[in-house]
C-alpha cells in the first residue's frame, strides 16, 4: 500500500514514526525512573519532564523533516519528473542541477545520463526524420491530388466513426458542424437513413446509392456507400455539387486508420493513447463567470496523442456588452471585432458538437467550464464530458510544490508560445494541446495508462483546483458528453 504514496508523503510518515518511537521511549524511561524512585512527590516533575521531552522531540523531528523535505525529497521528486520528461516527453533542454544541489553527485550523474539519452535519441530522430520527410512528401502529393479531385470522400469504420476525409468532404460536413476524425457520421447525416443504406450495403456486399438529409435538416445529399472488402469499414462519396462548397474551404486530407478498430471498452478504461481530446481556451471580459462574458473561444483536437491539424475552432463571441479596456489590453479583442460575431449560445453549441465523444482539456479548467455552464442555461446543453485539467496533470507529474502556470509548464516541457499568440484563445489552446501531448507518454510511463487512472491521480491534488468529473458509486468517472 505504501508504494502508492508519493515519496514526500512516505518520508513524512517515516519521520512521524521516528517521533512516535522517540516519544514512546522517553515515556517508558520516565515511567521506569518514577517507579524506581518510589517518591510520589516527584510525579509533577516527571510529568513536566515528559511533556517537555514530547514537545522537544516533535519540534526537532518537524524541523529536520522540513529541511529533509525541502533539500532532499522535493529535489528528488523534481529530478525524477525532469528525467521522465526527457525520456518520454520529448524534452531536450539541459537539467537544472541547482534544484538538486544537496544531493551530491546524483544531479550531475542524472544530467550526464539525460545527455547520453538525448544524444542517442537525436541520432535516432534524425534517421526517422529523413524517412518521415520522404513519406510526408509522398503524402503531400497524394493529398494535393485527392484535394483536386472533385469528389467528397469519407472513410468510416463499421460503427460509422470517421477514419478519413478529404478537402471536399471537410467542406460538405462543415456546413453542418466542424469535421473531425473519430466523429460519428450520424452527427452529420440523418442516422436512420444512413443505417438503412449501410445495412443494405452489408447485405448485398455491393455499392449502394441513397439520398440522405443532413442532421441540420437544411439539405439532402446524394451519397454512395462502398464496402472496403475485408477491411472493417466502408467509403462514403458525397455529391459535392449539391453542397455549395466555397473555394477557400479546402483542407488537407486527414486520416487515422487506427480508428477502423472498434472501441469496445468504457471510456474510463480505454488507454490514453486511444482517446480523443478537445483542448480549448477562452478569453473573457473579466474573471467572474456569473457577470462577465466570453469574447473568444479557441479549440483543437488531439487524437491518439497528436494534434490533428485542420481540426480547430477560432471563434469570436459577441458578449452583448462592452469589453472593458483592461481586458482588451490582455487579449486584444475589441468591441469592433465582435460586433458581428455570434453569441455564446451559438458558439458553445459549436464547441459542444466539436467535443462530442471527447475528453475536454483546459488549463485551469474550472474557470473556462464555468463560463460554458453559465451559458448552458440558455443553450440547453449538458456539459457532462470527462474533463482533464493540465494544472492537475502537472501536479501529478511534477509535484504540487512547483509552479503550474501555463508559462511555467511550457518552459518545463520545451513548448514555445509565440508572443503574438499568448493570451489569445487559439494560441493558449495550442500551447495547452502541445503540453498535453508531451504529458500523455509521461503519465503512461508512471503507470497511469487509462483515463480512469489519471482522474484518480488528479483527485489527489483536489486542493489545487476543483475536480469537474462526475463520480459513480465506485468513485470512477464514466460519462461522455452527448448533445441534448
Amino acid at each position: 500500500m505504501l508504494t502508492r504514496l508519493t515519496l514526500r508523503l512516505r518520508i513524512f510518515l517515516f519521520f512521524c514514526l521516528i517521533a512516535l518511537a522517540a516519544i514512546a521511549a522517553v515515556v517508558v524511561a520516565l515511567w521506569i525512573g518514577y517507579t524506581r524512585a518510589a517518591a510520589p512527590e516527584l510525579l509533577d516533575a516527571f510529568v513536566f519532564s515528559g511533556a517537555l521531552s514530547l514537545f522537544s522531540i516533535l519540534g526537532i523531528c518537524a524541523g529536520i523533516w522540513l529541511l529533509f523535505d525541502e533539500n532532499v525529497a522535493k529535489p528528488i521528486e523534481r529530478l525524477a519528473a525532469h528525467l521522465r520528461a526527457r525520456a518520454h516527453g520529448g524534452v531536450t533542454s539541459a537539467l537544472d542541477q541547482n534544484t538538486a544541489r544537496y544531493l551530491g553527485d546524483l544531479a550531475p550523474a542524472a544530467s550526464d545520463l539525460a545527455g547520453q539519452l538525448g544524444a542517442a535519441t537525436l541520432s535516432t530522430a534524425e534517421a526517422i526524420a529523413r524517412e518521415t520527410a520522404r513519406l510526408e512528401a509522398e503524402k503531400a502529393r497524394l493529398t494535393t491530388l485527392l484535394s483536386e479531385v472533385p469528389v467528397a470522400t469519407v472513410m468510416a469504420a463499421l460503427d460509422h466513426r470517421i477514419v478519413l476525409y478529404d478537402a471536399q468532404a471537410a467542406a460538405v460536413l462543415s456546413q453542418i458542424a466542424p469535421a473531425r476524425l473519430g466523429a460519428s457520421l450520424g452527427d452529420y447525416l440523418e442516422r436512420d437513413l444512413l443505417e438503412a443504406a449501410h445495412k443494405k450495403m452489408i447485405r448485398t456486399g455491393k455499392e449502394v446509392s441513397a439520398r440522405i438529409t443532413g442532421t441540420d435538416g437544411r439539405q439532402t445529399y446524394g451519397v454512395q456507400l462502398k464496402p472496403l472488402g475485408d477491411s472493417h469499414g466502408y467509403v462514403v462519396i458525397l455529391d459535392s455539387a449539391e453542397a455549395e462548397i466555397p473555394p477557400e474551404a479546402a483542407r488537407p486530407l486527414i486520416y487515422d486508420f487506427a480508428l477502423l478498430n472498434p472501441a469496445t471498452r468504457r471510456i474510463e478504461d480505454r488507454p490514453l493513447s486511444d482517446l480523443s481530446f478537445a483542448v480549448f481556451d477562452t478569453e473573457t471580459t473579466g474573471l467572474l463567470p456569473h457577470k462577465d462574458h466570453v469574447v473568444q473561444l479557441g479549440a483543437l483536437r488531439v487524437l491518439r496523442g497528436r494534434i490533428v491539424e485542420g481540426e480547430t475552432l477560432d471563434l469570436l463571441v459577441n458578449p452583448g456588452a462592452p469589453i472593458p479596456a483592461a481586458s482588451t489590453r490582455v487579449h486584444g479583442v475589441t468591441d469592433a471585432m465582435v460586433k458581428d460575431a455570434p453569441d455564446i449560445t451559438s458558439v458553445s453549441a459549436t464547441f459542444h458538437h466539436f467535443a462530442t465523444d471527447a475528453v475536454i482539456v483546459a488549463h485551469n479548467a474550472p474557470f473556462d467550464m464555468a463560463f460554458l455552464r453559465c451559458a448552458a442555461k440558455e443553450s440547453g446543453l449538458t456539459w457532462d464530458h470527462p474533463v482533464l485539467d493540465t494544472v492537475l496533470l502537472s501536479a501529478v507529474l511534477f509535484g504540487a510544490s512547483v509552479p503550474h502556470t501555463l508559462d511555467a509548464l511550457c518552459e518545463r516541457l520545451d513548448v514555445t508560445i509565440p508572443a503574438a499568440l499568448r493570451h489569445t484563445a487559439l494560441g493558449d489552446a495550442r500551447a495547452t494541446a502541445e503540453v498535453l501531448c508531451r504529458m500523455l507518454p509521461m503519465l503512461e510511463a508512471r503507470g497511469f495508462t487509462t483515463l480512469g487512472d489519471v482522474i484518480a491521480q488528479t483527485r489527489q491534488h483536489g486542493r489545487l483546483l476543483q475536480d469537474l468529473n462526475p463520480v459513480d458509486k465506485q468513485g470512477d468517472a464514466w460519462q461522455v458528453g452527448s448533445k441534448t
